[in-house]
């Protein structure tokens, strides 16, 4: 059985995205921003550990209008050329009803997503990253989810998308890593207990 890990940046107050989808506070938007070199190196080694990614429509448009050629563009450092090829060649699932075709080594699922991950959870493998608001809520109310990964910036946005989903019963979790990075980011790794 597959691990699956929801592991995204999240504001201190608890958010993925602030309003209106805006993700600038994680450093990574602007074009003079970008995560600190530790902790974008972090996020490199963790894609290239992923056997499969599981993508949601809004970050799958959000990864694949950057990522797939970020590598070719004038002034990409090493690290960003090193995660664009890393990103293009890991195995990508696309969950969506709305976008009819997928590249960059994913295929689209337009189906039952709860049922595809379960069944994808169920194969042998290395570990599966899930992301996206949506579809990691759904897989966490269906109890899909293993592991908890929170990159917790410092800063506060007041509201937007939040990284928890409303449950309907408690989840009980063991604090397995914490990590400190510059600009006091603090990664927090949780395993559901079984």
């Amino acid at each position: 059985m597959r691990k699956l890990i929801f592991a995204m940046n999240v504001t201190l107050d608890g958010y993925i995205a602030a309003t209106g989808d805006d993700i600038g506070w994680s450093g990574g938007e602007g074009p003079d921003e970008s995560p600190g070199d530790e902790l974008f190196q972090w996020w490199s080694d963790r894609v290239a550990a992923t056997s499969l990614a599981l993508y949601g429509r809004k970050l799958w448009e959000t990864m694949s209008s950057h990522w797939p050629t970020a590598d070719q563009r004038p002034g990409a450092s090493p690290a960003e050329r090193e995660f664009a090829r890393r990103w293009r060649d890991m195995p990508k699932v696309v969950f969506s009803s709305t976008i009819d075709k997928v590249d960059w080594n994913a295929r689209l699922v337009a189906g039952d997503a709860v049922a595809e991950i379960a069944r994808l959870r169920a194969e042998d493998g290395g570990p599966m990253d899930i992301g996206g608001a949506t579809l990691a809520g759904a897989a966490m109310r269906a109890g899909l989810i293993d592991e908890y990964v929170l990159v917790t910036m410092p800063v506060l946005v007041g509201g937007g998308t939040p990284f928890f989903t409303a449950l309907d019963g408690w989840v009980n979790l063991s604090l397995v890593e914490t990590r400190t990075f510059p600009g006091g980011v603090l990664l927090t790794r949780y395993e559901k207990k079984r």
